[in-house]
């Protein structure tokens, strides 16, 4: 199985700010990690690696070039290799822009049976690049994914997904896509060999001239959506104080719900 996790490196959510001159997230200082729930749809990669032998798992992320060491980390806990989509052209791409961009990589790669994301990335939370993704390249897409594992006969997979009602149990064929949830499980901790290698690795760095894109369709240029503020929402309060002995704070209290009708 041919299986691609395409990860992104984030700012450590507990850390940034928003710089209020461009409405973007202030990413200098802050430390930089994988997304956390791209990291539970590697560990999903690995687990079917792990269970279909000869299976690959091929990590694909678009960044500056620091974003190579998100690409280390993840061969670091299991991946068998990985590509860096990186260019100046590529900057400033919303989700479409990058979702195209993407897309062009995984096809390079070759035929695919299946690719993973987070359910959505903490620097964002649109959670529309892995469908957009799937768009592009023309595969159904299951979101959500809590646990996932191949089907008898190794041409589909079996798949329990989270809703806002409960969890519904799917059965997808191959090639496909999915998104992945944190209850997907952690990732596991990387071997010292693994981590060994995953230093020495070569990592290959695709650009537009080895994507080939349509230069209307990639970075700031190819986006159809702009970030024109970023701000906190105005607190609302319907605070009401209420005086006196508690026999009478109760009555008053009684007659505000009456009267907005929350009793």
């Amino acid at each position: 199985m041919k299986i691609v996790v395409c990860i992104k490196q984030v700012p450590d959510s507990d850390k940034v700010t928003i710089d209020r001159a461009t409405n973007r997230l202030n990413r200098a200082g802050v430390p930089a990690i994988i997304n956390p729930f791209d990291e539970n749809a590697l560990e999903v990669a690995l687990r079917l690696k792990d269970a279909v032998p000869g299976s690959t798992v091929t990590v694909v992320s678009m960044g500056p070039p620091q974003a190579e060491a998100a690409i280390r980390e993840a061969l670091s806990r299991g991946a068998t290799d990985g590509v860096l989509v990186s260019g100046r052209e590529f900057g400033g791409a919303d989700t479409w822009a990058t979702g195209y961009t993407l897309a062009l990589a995984i096809r390079r790669l070759g035929p695919v049976d299946l690719v993973l994301f987070g359910k959505q990335a903490t620097d964002g939370d649109t959670a529309q690049v892995g469908p957009g993704i799937a768009h592009h390249l023309g595969l159904p897409v299951l979101t959500y994914a809590q646990s996932v594992e191949v089907a008898p006969g190794g041409n589909a997979l079996k798949v329990v997904r989270a809703t806002e009602e409960g969890y519904e149990e799917w059965e997808i064929d191959l090639p496909c896509a999915l998104t992945v949830v944190k209850e997907a499980g952690e990732l596991r901790i990387g071997s010292l060999k693994s981590k060994m290698a995953a230093k020495k690795a070569q990592i290959p760095v695709w650009g537009v001239a080895e994507l080939e894109p349509n230069p209307d369709f990639i970075g700031l240029k190819g986006s159809p959506t702009r970030v024109t503020k970023v701000f906190a929402p105005p607190v609302k309060s319907n605070r009401v104080r209420l005086d006196g002995a508690p026999a009478e704070q109760a009555e008053k209290l009684v007659e505000i719900l009456q009267n907005r009708h929350l009793v």
